[in-house]
């Protein structure tokens, strides 16, 4: 493994580029940022938007009145996962609806938006009678 990913101890313990989660929960902001990748570190030194420090307060506050279970609806898919959100749900919007995203440890360093698609995929249907080239599209009626 890099240096940058993420390991689970010989005890089963997770770690975070060599920090325990409860150490990495009682960092700073600033010092969880130096251990972040690059673009994600860039967007806190930078600080963060008005929307994203809502976001954040939100968080603390369901950390703090243990109301982990009711989730926190955003549109903010390009907030990145501190570990204040670890044990959270969140429910980021994709464009239709809110889908529920539970942070677990191993999402650190990574974006919301990146755990929920905004895309389906694509189902193609069967090719018409005979399937030569003028009968390959079914009509819809």
């Amino acid at each position: 493994m890099s240096e940058g990913e993420y390991r689970t101890g010989r005890e089963g313990e997770f770690t975070f580029r060599g920090h325990t989660l409860d150490e990495l929960q009682d960092m700073s902001l600033d010092e969880v940022a130096e251990l972040l990748p690059a673009r994600q570190r860039r967007t806190i030194e930078r600080g963060l938007s008005a929307q994203q420090e809502k976001l954040l307060a939100e968080a603390r506050e369901a950390t703090e009145e243990e109301t982990a279970n009711d989730p926190i609806r955003t549109h903010l898919r390009n907030m990145p996962v501190l570990p204040e959100f670890v044990g959270l749900t969140f429910a980021v919007y994709n464009g239709q609806s809110f889908d529920r995203v539970y942070v677990e440890p191993e999402m650190l360093g990574h974006y919301l938006g990146e755990f929920q698609l905004t895309r389906q995929q694509v189902e193609h249907g069967q090719a018409g009678i005979g399937a030569t080239r003028s009968s390959k599209f079914v009509p819809l009626k």
